[in-house]
């Protein structure tokens, strides 16, 4: 069975305020991308961006994808919840 791994990140002036290691005994998939974008945001206590297409293009294309807080339906207070695929 496949494993995979992301690097989650809370950034607030470029210091990092709070992070997660998101491990799943699964393959990855995009159409799963949501759940586990929601998964670590629960586990970090934010609230969950939206989540667009070319965010998860970025994801794939580059291994990692910032969201800043535009991207947040509510208010926060930091500046980039960063996703990095860990190889």
């Amino acid at each position: 069975m496949n494993m995979f791994r992301i690097w989650a990140k809370v950034l607030k002036e470029d210091h990092i305020e709070k992070q997660t290691v998101y491990e799943r005994e699964e393959r990855f998939t995009y159409s799963s991308f949501f759940r586990y974008l929601s998964d670590i945001c629960t586990e970090l206590d934010v609230p969950t961006p939206v989540l667009l297409k070319p965010h998860v293009f970025a994801y794939a294309k580059f291994n990692h994808v910032n969201f800043t807080p535009r991207d947040f339906m509510e208010e926060v207070s930091f500046d980039k919840l960063v996703l990095e695929n860990i190889l």
